[in-house]
């Protein structure tokens, strides 16, 4: 009968080198999410997502998955520890994030007081387009809303609360800046008139209605009792039929939305809300671009990470 062997673990400050916590008798098998609970347990302020712990005070930090055996330490293991703030969970952060500018826009549709001079207050656009551009962003963040809550599947992962707000200040900022300019007594409805905003609007219901079929189809590959890992591969559904040509439609589809809607109501604000939001997403899909053919080898090499052909 084998002997188990026990680790002993050190938990060093990353930044000032101090010893804060010494463990003993750890299980091999534990992982370092275990680790960060009886850590929690010495300093209940850090709960375990708010814990980095690494094993070099400037390198990458450990995975909750990692387990302690399996890293390159012996039985003494000594780990550095640094503290992430306070986090919030993802649930929360998409609610925060979508909830602000649904409202804030609503404010500007309805012209209430002090936003534009006083003789505008509660009065409504003569223009047809104005009115359907606050329904098109309406729907777009209730969609985000429900998804976050009935569709998407997080794991326990949090984000900062720094980062939070500084997301927020992008998302409400940007819903503030557009809708200023749509909804403005001066606002003047686009040069094409109805055919550009209504090819418009079939673009923007596609490109939403293609979103969310994705999210749908990610979140059925996520879901319970799958052991393994999967890519997503094209379904019945034909606006999921863009798996076969790209790594993240989502994103394709996101970004067209927002295209169209700038087309829809020929408003700088919005083309620039669409540029700036290609690019982080494009940022995203070259990632998981990248990560899918690194875990798949037999990965489709057609695909691209979010437009068809080109990038």
């Amino acid at each position: 009968m084998s002997r188990t062997i026990f680790f002993e673990v050190e938990i060093l400050d990353s930044r000032t080198k101090q010893q804060l916590c010494f463990l003993d008798k750890v299980e091999p098998h534990s992982t370092i999410g275990d680790i960060k609970c009886l850590f929690h347990k010495s300093y209940p302020k850090w709960y375990p997502s708010r814990q980095a712990l690494k094993l070099d005070p400037k390198g990458k930090a450990l995975r909750d998955d990692d387990i302690l055996q399996s890293l390159p330490v012996g039985t003494t293991a000594t780990m550095y520890f640094r503290d992430l703030g306070p986090q919030l969970g993802w649930t929360m952060v998409f609610l925060a994030e979508y909830m602000g500018p649904l409202l804030i826009y609503l404010l500007f549709y309805f012209r209430v007081p002090y936003i534009y001079t006083h003789k505008y207050a509660f009065t409504a656009s003569p223009y047809p387009v104005v009115s359907m551009a606050c329904a098109c962003h309406s729907f777009h963040y209730i969609k985000r809303l429900i998804e976050t809550i009935f569709v998407h599947r997080f794991s326990h992962g949090t984000m900062p609360l720094r980062t939070i707000v500084r997301n927020c200040a992008y998302y409400w900022g940007f819903a503030a800046w557009l809708a200023y300019y749509i909804n403005h007594p001066l606002y003047t409805p686009p040069s094409y008139g109805e055919i550009q905003v209504n090819y418009s609007l079939l673009v923007f219901i596609l490109c939403e209605a293609g979103n969310f079929s994705i999210h749908l189809t990610l979140n059925n590959l996520r879901g319970e009792g799958h052991k393994t890992r999967k890519f997503p591969s094209p379904t019945k559904n034909p606006f999921t039929w863009l798996f076969f040509f790209v790594s993240c439609p989502n994103y394709t589809y996101e970004v067209g939305a927002w295209v169209s809607f700038s087309i829809m109501t020929q408003c700088v604000p919005v083309a620039l809300f669409a540029f700036l939001g290609f690019i982080q997403m494009t940022i995203w899909a070259k990632g998981k671009h990248r990560t899918y053919n690194r875990e798949f080898k037999d990965y489709p090499n057609l695909r691209m990470p979010i437009l068809p052909f080109i990038l």
